[in-house]
């Protein structure tokens, strides 16, 4: 299993209410805050939706 770095570049302020949302579920809740997931299909999903207000890393 792979693993990415995700990090909040850009502020929820003024978003959809569901990409804010995705950024609660994701464990994000303010600029610049990062977090560590294991690679699934849902997060793949998340990603996507809000892939303009992140930075993702992938981890060795």
């Amino acid at each position: 299993m792979s693993k990415v770095k995700i990090e909040l570049v850009k502020s929820m302020i003024g978003r959809k209410p569901n990409h804010v949302a995705t950024l609660n579920s994701l464990g994000i809740r303010k600029v610049n805050d990062v977090v560590e997931h294991t690679v699934t299909p849902e997060l793949k999903g998340k990603i996507a939706l809000v892939s303009y207000l992140l930075k993702v890393e992938e981890v060795q």
